[in-house]
């Protein structure tokens, strides 16, 4: 768990972190062995094992050593390959399968006039918030006792991926002046201060926010739906909308803006649908064209997105930073509304009118679009969300018996998955790394013979409470092992990942090791999750890894856990409701047997 300190990044500015360092290859590859075992059958494992000893023994040594020069030399190893391999060489649409949505607390807007004073307090509060991170006085995140690298933070705000082939593009503006308002598909560039330097007050805002409306009453062509495409698709019609002055100038003042703010139309009421899978679709793809997909710029790494009907929250693009950054500064403008931290601030000097961004569609323009339009609206169908809070107990009642909640949860996805398939899943949990300079996340493999074995103990009517009690506290314990691996850069996924990549970039052809079974097995998670928590009553939402898989997000508060689960309509073997409903089966199941044992000791 990270929690924030005292210490601000300021004073910590002196203190060196470590570099990632570069496990041994023996490590690496018992470790792997162990991971995929439960995965294979025993034909298969055999065949891995042979292929794993001849990789160590030849391609594995070379590549090791070639890793380790590279080591010596950069800050982190790691750093530059993540970023492309896992974001901007990743051509899939932003939308679903990399921005997740991080839902802020609901709320309730009187009308429209209450509705543009909760903006305005967002805003003000955005400001606060930057200028903590311009001035490195916002809390270093904290590890026990060992500082985090902070500079996610720094790169929340004024950020672009823009698109390009074959990789996309970063841009960092972080003292840019200025936000976008988007509302019915229209762009307003709204500076954030007046001509005499100061920041606008509430009251000055609104009027801003205001001004915006009554200028876009009707929808625009929905140029930003293009952002939620194929990156592939986007970048080719990039250039097509780049070809004229008009467009030029827009779009590169969205890019240079410090974020959006999404000012949304209702979502259409789905049947069956609670108000936390509403949030969801609306938070990770707008609804699609037909509601609030091209009300959007999916390449800024934070677009606030505010309903009309109270969901607020936002989309972030995922090259910058992980999901704490973001959690934390949730919590931030939380708790900054709620002490009406804006209050008193003077009215700016010299407050100049939104600027409207205008973009001329020509026919190419518009051909790009239509296109954009039924690629988002097939994959809004196609997202299988359900979202909801487990409210029968929380983290308190787990840390009780002496367990980690984390690891608890996850052996409890683990259970849901085996009793709904009878078969483990491979089974991604994102751990940071950012104990180290320029840290990023490795990968919790959270599949292990002991989870399996755990899984088939609660579903074997033979077993006692006490047995399956006892397989619950030996999965959790193997879980947490890997975990602190992960956590200290002693994991599989990373290492492997730059051994690969030496590999290709060393032109040495590919080694049969990664083409084997258990290493695709291994790398197509069906289960993708993460622990985002909040103090507010929140949580993080996005699509699953692979089409046969889930996603699932969690915020484990005091008595109840937030769950965000997510799965494809079109394959036919997962369902979003079905996992769920697993899932608060193991749940319940996993607090009896915890319940009996404790109630047997007395």
């Amino acid at each position: 768990m990270v929690k924030s300190n005292t210490m601000t990044v300021k004073n910590m500015a002196t203190k060196a972190l470590p570099r990632l360092p570069v496990p041994t290859l023996d490590q690496t590859l018992y470790k792997y062995l162990e991971s995929v075992r439960p995965l294979l059958s025993n034909e298969e494992f055999a065949k891995t094992l042979e292929l794993t000893e001849k990789f160590a023994n030849t391609d594995g040594a070379k590549l090791q050593a070639l890793l380790l020069e590279k080591a010596h030399e950069a800050e982190n190893w790691l750093a530059d390959w993540w970023l492309n391999a896992a974001y901007l060489d990743f051509r899939s649409p932003l939308v679903v399968w990399s921005s997740p949505g991080q839902l802020m607390p609901f709320t309730h807007f009187k009308d429209i006039h209450d509705r543009l004073l909760y903006i305005a307090n967002v805003i003000e509060a955005t400001i606060e918030y930057k200028k903590l991170i311009d001035d490195d006085k916002i809390p270093v995140d904290m590890m026990g006792k060992e500082p985090l690298d902070m500079q996610q933070y720094k790169k929340v705000f004024g950020t672009c991926r823009n698109p390009a082939l074959p990789r996309d593009v970063q841009e960092f503006n972080p003292q840019s002046n200025h936000i976008i308002v988007a509302h019915r598909n229209h762009f307003f560039k709204v500076n954030l201060c007046g001509k005499d330097g100061n920041k606008l007050s509430v009251n000055q805002l609104v009027s801003q926010l205001k001004y915006c409306i009554e200028l876009s009453k009707t929808s625009a062509p929905a140029v930003g739906i293009l952002t939620s495409d194929h990156r592939d698709n986007w970048s080719i019609a990039y250039q097509v909308l780049m070809q004229d002055e008009t467009n030029r100038n827009s779009v590169d003042a969205i890019q240079k803006s410090l974020y959006v703010m999404s000012i949304d139309q209702a979502m259409p009421k789905i049947e069956g649908q609670n108000r936390h899978t509403e949030a969801s679709h609306q938070l990770i793809h707008g609804g699609g064209s037909k509601v609030n997909g091209g009300n959007r710029w999916f390449d800024k790494t934070v677009q606030f997105i505010i309903g009309e009907n109270g969901v607020n929250g936002l989309c972030y693009e995922h090259s910058p930073a992980e999901g704490v950054p973001i959690a934390v500064m949730v919590d931030f403008l939380v708790e900054y509304m709620k002490r009406d931290g804006s209050k008193g601030i003077p009215d700016a000097d010299g407050v100049e009118l939104p600027i409207h961004l205008e973009f001329n569609v020509n026919a190419d323009v518009e051909k790009e679009i239509i296109k954009s339009c039924k690629n988002l609206d097939a994959l809004a169908a196609d997202l299988d969300m359900d979202s909801f809070s487990f409210d029968v107990y929380g983290k308190e009642f787990v840390k009780k018996h002496k367990i980690s909640p984390d690891s608890y949860i996850q052996m409890a996805m683990q259970y849901a998955f085996y009793r709904m398939y009878n078969y483990p899943g491979a089974h991604y949990e994102s751990a940071a790394t950012r104990k180290y300079l320029h840290g990023r996340t490795e990968t919790i493999r959270s599949c292990s013979t002991q989870s399996v074995a755990f899984a088939r103990a609660m579903m074997d009517d033979a077993k006692t409470p006490e047995d399956k009690v006892k397989s619950l506290r030996e999965a959790v314990d193997s879980h947490k092992k890997y975990t602190v691996d992960a956590l200290n850069g002693f994991g599989v996924d990373r290492h492997l990942l730059g051994l690969k990549l030496t590999s290709l970039e060393q032109n040495i052809s590919l080694n049969p090791f990664f083409k084997d079974v258990a290493f695709t097995k291994s790398n197509s998670f069906r289960l993708s999750t993460s622990q985002v928590a909040t103090k507010c009553d929140a949580f993080m939402c996005y699509g699953p890894l692979v089409m046969d898989g889930y996603g699932c997000c969690y915020n484990p508060r005091s008595n109840n856990i937030n769950f965000a689960v997510s799965s494809m309509h079109s394959n036919p073997d997962t369902r979003s409701s079905q996992f769920r409903e697993a899932l608060e089966h193991s749940l319940l199941d996993m607090h009896d047997i915890l319940v009996r044992v404790q109630k047997s000791k007395l």
